[in-house]
């Protein structure tokens, strides 16, 4: 972005601007006072504290002016270029939304339980063969990540894809109304942040929200072989598109063939056509056949499709495979979790074929309520005992699970259990049993850091 205060002031009805500012121009926005860009207009928003706290701070390190919060007082002796406004956060959404309809892009909207990053990124890269695009950066997908994804486009932005989360009813709302979708994608409906929620049902009416803003000849992407969202689709006005593994979706995968580094498929659209994605798990296909669907809806070509599918550079943290230092390869996972996503990358994870022994270390699934110890304790089905070598569990939610492998006859000596303060007593056992050839699957919500147990399993 690249902007005048002046114009700023304008598009979020800033109060009490000094016109000896106007003409000041700022190129980026920022909420980290630490880590802006200079020329930046800060934004201080409210969290465990007061961003107005920090605007000396951002001021120090480049920023060209901030928003402020009009039941702030404004000291007398400042004269920092202040944008006065109600509320610093309703502001920083508003100037997007005015951005965003500046530099009129075509907007695609990804949110599901699970694949939403991994869809983002899809997406982003076979639009990117024929269109200029931006997209959501890591996962800023909430009420601050998406006007951020926003406010960086580049005025050439043909295509912003923005990733939408959500953790409670209204934010997807919110999320939709801010960026006005052309297109939607809901990848699919699972048990993430079921505790807010309390049934799939009532996710799945919180993931139709994303519909709320879009264009009135928009298009909904669904998972064709989910009925909550098809029975839900039936009641919306603008054009549903299906992807999904059965023959009655608009977009289906017609083989799939596994292999330990990559999952190839072909598509009944082009029989013919063989894409390849670069990592492992079938449910990667899913989030493929989505991407496919938004690409066949703006014209992308299917061999740019193949080609960008192939080349795919993926967000970090999201099954990948990494080497470890005792010559063992780590299935890293270690973003989020939830039941669904941790019974597909299981299966995953015995389906490829190695001579050492495979290890799987799982951290609690968190914010599943209620429901948390059943939905632990039915993963044991996902764990076979003739395939997993050792299991290591981490976190009190993962009792459900311990108990229930034990029940199951999984042997006693093969099944660790480590506080979530002992992750490193973790690494210090783990890299003394793998040897090259093992396998090792770290999957667990991010709040259980075991990217910290992956960095002890690969620093040299």
């Amino acid at each position: 972005m690249k902007m005048k205060l002046a114009e700023i002031a304008k598009a979020i009805d800033a109060q009490d601007i000094n016109a000896a500012w106007d003409e000041l121009e700022v190129t980026s926005v920022a909420f980290d006072s630490r880590n802006l860009t200079p020329g930046s207009l800060f934004v201080p928003l409210q969290g465990a504290r007061d961003g107005h706290e920090f605007v000396a701070q951002a001021f120090q390190n480049g920023a060209k002016a901030t928003l402020w919060a009009a039941d702030h007082d404004i000291p007398s002796d400042d004269q920092f270029p202040r944008l006065v406004v109600k509320d610093p956060l309703a502001a920083f959404q508003r100037l997007s939304q005015y951005y965003l309809k500046k530099i009129n892009p075509i907007v695609v909207a990804v949110t599901g339980s699970n694949g939403k990053t991994t869809t983002k990124d899809m997406v982003a890269a076979i639009l990117a063969t024929q269109f200029n695009v931006t997209k959501t950066f890591a996962n800023f997908n909430n009420e601050i990540g998406v006007p951020v994804t926003l406010l960086n486009m580049e005025p050439s932005t043909e295509v912003v894809v923005v990733e939408m989360g959500m953790d409670r009813f209204d934010q997807l709302d919110l999320l939709s109304r801010l960026a006005t979708p052309d297109y939607a994608v809901i990848t699919m409906i699972g048990e993430a942040h079921i505790e807010f929620f309390g049934t799939r049902d009532r996710i799945a009416d919180a993931k139709m929200e994303i519909v709320h803003g879009m264009n009135e000849d928009g298009t909904l992407i669904i998972n064709g072989d989910e009925p909550l969202l098809t029975a839900r689709a039936e009641d919306i006005e603008q054009q549903v598109v299906t992807f999904g593994r059965q023959l009655a979706d608009d977009f289906y995968a017609t083989s799939v063939q596994l292999a330990d580094d990559q999952v190839a498929f072909s598509v009944n659209e082009w029989p013919d056509l063989t894409f390849t994605l670069p990592m492992v798990g079938e449910y990667n296909v899913n989030n493929a056949l989505a991407a496919i669907a938004v690409g066949a809806q703006l014209q992308i070509t299917p061999e740019n499709m193949q080609k960008a599918l192939q080349g795919l550079q993926m967000t970090e943290n999201r099954a990948e495979w990494i080497q470890g230092t005792n010559g063992e390869r780590i299935l890293s996972d270690v973003y989020n979790s939830n039941p669904t996503a941790v019974a597909e990358v299981l299966k995953t994870i015995e389906q490829v074929q190695t001579e050492g022994k495979k290890v799987i270390v799982l951290g609690d699934m968190l914010e599943l309520g209620t429901a948390s110890a059943q939905l632990h304790a039915q993963l044991a089905a996902e764990i076979d005992s003739d395939q997993i070598a050792e299991v290591y569990l981490v976190g009190d939610e993962m009792q459900a699970l311990l108990k229930q492998l034990t029940a199951d006859g999984f042997p006693n000596k093969r099944l660790h259990h480590y506080d979530t303060n002992a992750l490193a007593q973790l690494t210090k056992d783990l890299n003394a049993t793998l040897r090259t050839d093992d396998i090792v699957l770290l999957k667990g919500s991010h709040g259980i850091h075991l990217e910290t147990v992956l960095q002890g399993l690969t620093k040299g």
